[in-house]
């Protein structure tokens, strides 16, 4: 560590590890699964992966101060991330519990990450990224991610986010997420594509004017990073004492140390046509590997640095490369479903799998006696299905997935489509008996932007129908708003419609309250085979809301259900 020590530091640890132990905020889940269901709290993926990192840093002071009990336990929640990489996508991806959200789109913005989608946040592992490039299959599979993620279309699906700005692929310098990315390929033997990247971050996406900068300013994360590059190194991982060499933008730069020294860096031969290091050399030092440390900086002296108009092979060697590596306490990760279905009619075939091949995975039905996985599950039956996995006497959490048999003469058809982000699951959504929570972004409401929703629904035949009940949200500052009318429509076999309920909903005064409002239409006829629901947007919003007078609202619907 760095050596800063003018504080009380175990007053300091206890505030920090106090907060760390809270259940607030997703962390109750995340301390008992090892990751944040997507069910459970909002933006699953970038809270599991940050406060994996902030463990790491709490983990690191823990053993810098003896404390090796505290050491163990934040050392293993900070390998946390690892639970959330689908081996199938390539990507971080929320998960449910033991299912993955879906359907997945790498470019959607959605409410599993951050101001950010897939792309920009699969990468954020600056504590283990050894560890992550092991998960992503190796060294030359994880050089083929980061070239996809500079070189991928520069769009995004899903919500618009005015954050994603200052793009190169689907790299956004705009948005914080992304900022170590392009130092990244020093980690497997290639600086001079970061030597490249990075002056090209430098000199296109920031300028000499009132709005040089290409994104959020937060806190000064846009300058701290335009500071450090031009200087010639990065911090990729806050709290060790590695610096990542860069491309420096100055032919000289000298840092003026608290501690009375100068640290310099010379780089001959610079200039924009001229981004690559030939050689370099630290207090006269020949220097062969791609990063320093900070007691060097500290230290003061001179890192003198020759450029090349092309890419050298310099520091590329692999014990030239700088890591960052969680050894101890190694865990089992929580395995997952590969394949099946939670909402069912017949039977699903179920098949667990793990990244880790050497596990033996166990599971159980409905709290009876666990046993070994050896071949697919097939569910016949709306049971619980609990698993975890094994190695070296360590085990995963234990995790549980409801799956519900639904009436397999029931079938829904949508007439109008559903926003891809708040899909909940797909076509039948509606009918899988799952319910929603007050949280619109946890997975399970389904969501319909500036439109009706119109659902037919066929029993496979005529009888009789007692009763409809449907459930809606409203969380107004989110522009999600109760539909104004809801129509109920029945025929027989004939399929001829006719108006049987209808509601209207004075969805217009203002309500600062997250609700749910289950309506229930009694109908008491014979000989219905089906039912046809009309849900009527309620179309712009209101003259006193923020987003008026363009703005559409949202209608959030889930379950229907049917007697």
């Amino acid at each position: 560590m760095k050596g800063i020590r003018a504080y009380n530091t175990e007053e300091a640890f206890a505030a920090i590890k106090h907060s760390a132990m809270q259940d607030r905020l997703g962390l109750r889940n995340y301390k008992k699964t090892g990751f944040i269901p997507v069910v459970e709290e909002s933006e699953s993926v970038s809270n599991t992966l940050e406060y994996a990192y902030d463990d790491w840093t709490i983990a690191i002071m823990a053993q810098e101060m003896g404390k090796m009990e505290d050491y163990h336990t934040f050392i293993k929640r900070a390998q946390s991330y690892k639970n959330l990489y689908n081996p199938k996508t390539g990507f971080m991806q929320g998960r449910f519990r033991n299912t993955w959200f879906g359907p997945f789109d790498p470019y959607e913005v959605n409410f599993n990450y951050t101001e950010a989608n897939a792309w920009q946040y699969s990468l954020y592992v600056p504590q283990d990224i050894s560890g992550l490039i092991q998960l992503m299959g190796g060294k030359d599979k994880f050089e083929k991610h980061l070239d996809e993620l500079f070189t991928a279309e520069e769009k995004t699906s899903g919500r618009d986010q005015a954050d994603i700005t200052g793009l190169i692929g689907q790299y956004a310098h705009g948005n914080e997420p992304s900022h170590h990315m392009a130092y990244l390929y020093n980690f497997v033997q290639q600086p001079a594509k970061t030597q490249r990247l990075v002056r090209q971050i430098l000199n296109e996406l920031y300028s000499n004017t009132p709005e040089g900068i290409s994104g959020n300013e937060d806190c000064g994360q846009m300058s701290a990073w335009y500071v450090f590059s031009s200087l010639g190194f990065y911090p990729v991982t806050p709290g060790s004492n590695q610096y990542i060499i860069g491309s420096p933008l100055f032919e000289k730069a000298s840092i003026n140390l608290e501690n009375g020294n100068t640290f310099s860096i010379i780089s001959n031969n610079n200039s924009e046509n001229h981004p690559y290091i030939a050689s370099a050399t630290l207090n006269g030092q020949s220097l062969n590997r791609s990063y320093l440390f900070h007691d060097e900086i500290m230290d003061g002296g001179q890192l003198v640095l020759e450029m090349s108009n092309t890419p050298t092979s310099w520091a590329s060697d692999a014990s030239e490369v700088p890591h960052t590596e969680i050894e101890d306490d190694l865990i089992v990760l929580t395995p997952y479903l590969a394949q099946g279905k939670t909402a069912f009619k017949d039977v699903t075939e179920v098949k667990i799998e793990s990244p880790q091949k050497e596990v033996t995975i166990y599971y159980r039905l409905d709290a009876g006696p666990f046993q070994k996985y050896t071949q697919p599950i097939k569910i016949n039956s709306t049971c619980v299905l609990e698993t975890y996995a094994e190695m070296n006497s360590e085990k995963s959490p234990t995790m549980a997935t409801q799956f519900n048999k639904i009436d397999k003469d029931l079938s829904v058809e949508l007439r109008s489509q559903y926003a891809n982000e708040y899909s909940a699951g797909g076509q039948n959504a509606l009918i899988d008996g799952i319910q929603g929570t007050k949280d619109f972004r946890t997975g399970a409401w389904q969501g319909y932007w500036g439109k009706d929703v119109i659902a037919e629904i066929d029993r496979g035949d005529s009888k009789l129908l007692k009763s409809i009940s449907i459930n809606f949200l409203q969380d107004q500052r989110s522009w999600i708003f109760y539909p104004k009318k809801v129509q109920i429509f029945v025929a027989g076999a004939n399929k001829k419609f006719r108006l049987s309920k209808e509601r209207s909903i004075n969805a217009a005064l203002k309500d600062d309250q997250t609700a749910i409002k289950t309506l229930h239409f009694n109908i008491n006829k014979r000989n219905i085979q089906y039912i046809k629901v009309v849900a009527v947007n309620f179309g712009k919003l209101p003259t006193w809301h923020p987003g008026a007078p363009e703005g559409d609202a949202w209608t959030f619907i889930d379950e229907i259900n049917i007697e």
